[in-house]
């Protein structure tokens, strides 16, 4: 037992130390081989341990208020570093999945502010899974998650537009559908629907002088995309499929979506804007 323990230690500290987590993962049959599980077995134990011992003494929230703790908390630095602008921005909790509440927030900006004359789609979440693995459980949440609030989103904030006499709806899209992702193909099936979406609204709508548009990101640098998913692989994927050497970074994406917001995009509508570097 002693050994086995040291050996699953080492592993583990080996894997942070050099930067080779990849061992843990699954292979490509989507499977962590046998003799990964058994030595990793000691150290989940203990960490089950652990956890459930310092449980007991945390006075800390539990994960998911801790959660919107750091989300509420980045919201409002945002609006701090934003003061002096010359529009004062806002920012609302909302749990997007939940239909009803995503529709009362959304009343209670109008009430607020006035009426919406530009909507960015962005909500999402790619994580990654195993398609064979998915369940009716987590099928529902992705697509609570990546489609259902967009659309309904879309429905109340159009409601403004029109009132307003036009407005721009930039509904944020992927390239991974494109790619062929096979770890994220729910994700890929939720965002390509958004093009579908766009061309339909952007026909329906577009005599009321509502544009709307998908702003497609290609593998974007974000906080959570270095520190989660870019690795190794990752590093060669984007050099091979890349034109431009440079990684896509986050005001690139935002930058492409000042454009279609303003009125320098007046005559853009149904088109998807892509901004990968050239990989697609």
């Amino acid at each position: 037992m002693f050994y086995w323990t040291a050996l699953s230690l080492l592993l583990v500290g080996g894997a942070y130390v050099f930067n080779v987590a990849k061992i843990f993962r699954k292979r490509e049959n989507g499977v962590i081989p046998f003799y990964i599980r058994w030595a990793f077995v000691p150290f989940l134990l203990g960490a089950q341990v652990y956890n459930a011992w310092s449980r007991k003494r945390d006075k800390v929230p539990p994960l998911q208020q801790i959660n919107d703790h750091f989300r509420k908390k980045n919201g409002t630095e945002l609006i701090e570093k934003l003061k002096n602008c010359s529009f004062i921005p806002k920012f609302y909790k909302c749990d997007i999945t939940d239909t009803n509440s995503l529709e009362n927030v959304i009343a209670e900006v109008i009430k607020s502010i006035g009426e919406i004359s530009v909507l960015l789609n962005n909500a999402a979440n790619d994580e990654r899974h195993e398609f064979l693995d998915t369940t009716h459980e987590y099928f529902d949440w992705e697509y609570q998650t990546n489609l259902k609030p967009h659309v309904f989103t879309a429905i109340a904030v159009i409601k403004s537009m029109i009132k307003l006499g036009g407005g721009s709806v930039i509904n944020v899209g992927s390239i991974g559908w494109m790619r062929k992702n096979e770890k994220t193909i729910l994700y890929g099936v939720f965002k390509s629907s958004l093009h579908g979406l766009t061309h339909g609204l952007a026909k329906r709508f577009g005599k009321d002088r509502i544009r709307v548009n998908t702003l497609v990101p290609g593998w974007t640098m974000t906080k959570k995309q270095i520190e989660v998913h870019l690795d190794e692989e990752g590093e060669k994927k984007i050099k091979e499929g890349q034109c431009l050497p440079d990684k896509v970074l986050p005001e690139d994406i935002a930058n492409a979506a000042l454009f279609l917001a303003s009125d320098d995009s007046k005559m853009i509508t149904s088109q998807d804007i892509v901004v990968d570097g050239g990989w697609t």
